[in-house]
């Protein structure tokens, strides 16, 4: 215990004993009083008097070692300077978790980036500086206010650290303050025109890697500025709102705006910080015809600045740094997800097309589902080995035939069966449709069974509150849409109906369609043989008009 510490309890307890004694003392004749009177008061009154003794003892010992715990007063105290040490440690387990996820990404323009945003994540924790962005309409003023800040702070403005086409940052320094500042003008938003697009989608990833956000506002909120002042308060942005330009309007317009303001953004920015400022304001002019102009009234705001960057800095930087490393762990994840599902989509291409030449050399009078599960139960292993669950054939057979009990209670099987065959008629000949739409169809529930499965394994093994039937019913729809059966067709006509005829679509409708030359030329006496009903009129006919009831066309 340290000995400033002993000497205050000694002290205090001299203190308290002397108070004590000094107290029986001058009521001994009370005492004596009542114990001559009655001696068990006298006895009560003795225990009562060591009672409080021993209660005031213990309230000052106690209050003595609270008060004297490392760094102030209080456990109030205490527990908020954890609070940036959680987050930090919150933020170091992400990126080691980010770091085990690269090794996976193949892309390696993707897994780069990543490593060089873990690093810059790093280099903040370890003691870098706080990021204050200024954001805002074009109009709002936003240049002229940093110009007024960096005019105006208490302490060294250095030259711009880095500066685009699109922005500029500064670094300052506040008194009381051991991190450096940077403040960043962002470009406008609301811009017109492509360029202006994408230059506020510049100005919207500085915010999103802001400590402190500044939003500049000329006047009440529209809706195109609420939106985004919205979503970054969402995602956890410590903002200030400030209304500039307030040298234009009246006291009472003024104050309109601002009681506007703070009930328009009441929930997400506090009352606060909600500053009103002149950054830039506009000449007077005086008796004499000259233009006095005005010093930039900004004080407010840097007041407002100074108080949360000293107060709050160390959580605003501890917050920002666990949002940009769960931001970089969702980046990881999104792109692995991408890299597995392009994986999947690809073994599902594959075994569709196996599941088709299956049905179709051997042709049942319906699609036989329990040849289709057994191919794609060695489909389901393969997903779930893509997304790491190590899966034994028995376990995918088993998938693969309760997902094919779903297809067949839903309708799907028939439903697919109608959709299919009318596909077919627009494209081919109806001849050749009843030995390709088994496994044109076998194909196509294979693919729907695959692309279930994949939800199934993203998820974990998991398929959501819907259960299966949800999942395949969604995918259902999902691959019945026009475009994608008109392409999923014609790749069928080329994978399932030309090997069964061993003839391409071409020859199979030059020999339906055009009509064949005689076996020898006829005298010319005779006529023509009449024509059959595989091949069209003979090429002496062919001027001749059609009977709308020839059912060989």
């Amino acid at each position: 215990m340290p000995l400033s510490r002993i000497l205050t309890l000694i002290i205090g307890l001299s203190v308290i004993l002397g108070l004590m004694l000094w107290t029986i003392n001058s009521l001994r004749w009370l005492y004596w009083q009542i114990s001559y009177t009655s001696p068990f008061l006298g006895t009560l009154l003795i225990l009562v008097l060591l009672l409080l003794l021993g209660t005031l003892i213990a309230t000052f010992i106690y209050y003595a070692f609270l008060f004297s715990q490392p760094g102030g007063k209080g456990r109030q105290r205490q527990s908020r300077i954890k609070v940036p040490e959680a987050k930090a440690e919150a933020a170091v387990q992400t990126i080691r978790a980010v770091r085990a996820q690269v090794t996976q990404i193949q892309d390696e323009v993707a897994r780069q980036a990543l490593i060089d945003r873990t690093r810059e994540i790093e280099h903040t924790l370890q003691g870098g500086d706080l990021r204050v962005v200024v954001f805002g309409t074009g109009s709002a003023g936003k240049t002229s206010l940093i110009n007024a800040l960096l005019g105006r702070v208490v302490g060294q403005v250095d030259a711009p650290m880095g500066t685009t086409s699109t922005g500029q940052t500064y670094s300052l320094k506040l008194k009381g303050m051991n991190r450096e500042i940077l403040i960043t003008d962002t470009p406008g938003i609301l811009e017109a025109g492509v360029a202006g697009t994408e230059r506020e989608q510049l100005a919207r990833q500085f915010a999103t890697v802001a400590d402190l956000l500044v939003f500049v506002v000329d006047n009440d909120l529209r809706a195109s500025e609420y939106e985004p002042l919205q979503t970054l308060a969402r995602i956890g942005k410590r903002s200030i709102l400030v209304l500039n330009k307030v040298d234009l309007y009246t006291d009472r317009d003024r104050e309109e705006i601002l009681a506007r303001l703070r009930e328009r953004v009441r929930g997400f920015i506090y009352s606060q910080d909600i500053i009103a400022i002149a950054a830039n304001p506009r000449a007077v002019p005086l008796e004499s015809g000259e233009l006095y102009q005005p010093e930039p009234d900004v004080m407010p705001l840097i007041r407002r600045l100074a108080a949360i960057l000293r107060a709050e800095g160390e959580d605003l930087i501890a917050d920002n740094i666990l949002l940009q490393s769960q931001r970089l762990g969702e980046e990881a994840r999104r792109l692995i997800d991408g890299q597995r599902r392009r994986q999947a989509d690809k073994v599902v291409e594959r075994f569709q097309w196996i599941g088709a030449g299956v049905i179709s050399v051997t042709p049942l009078p319906v699609v036989d589902l329990l040849a289709t599960a057994a191919v794609n139960a060695q489909m389901v292993v393969e997903i779930g080995k893509i997304y790491g669950c190590e899966l034994n054939v028995e376990r995918g057979r088993e998938l693969a035939l309760s997902l094919a009990k779903t297809l067949a209670s839903l309708g799907v099987v028939e439903g697919a069966m109608r959709l299919l065959t009318t596909a077919l008629q627009l494209n081919i000949g109806t001849f050749l449709i009843g030995k390709a739409i088994q496994g044109v169809t076998a194909a196509y529930l294979t693919r729907i069974a695959g692309k279930s499965f994949i939800e199934y394994f993203r998820h974990d093994q998991d398929w959501g509150d819907g259960g299966m039937t949800e999942v395949v019913q969604r995918q259902f729809q999902l691959n019945r849409r026009e475009e994608f059966i008109k392409a999923f067709v014609q790749e069928a006509i080329a994978k399932v109906v030309q090997p069964l005829t061993g003839k391409t679509e071409t020859q199979e409708e030059m020999e339906l369609y055009i009509p064949q030359p005689p076996a020898r030329e006829p005298e010319f006496s005779e006529r023509p043989s009449p024509p059959s009903r595989e091949f069209a009129e003979p090429a002496d006919d062919w001027m001749q008009p059609r009977s709308s009831n020839e059912e060989d066309w």
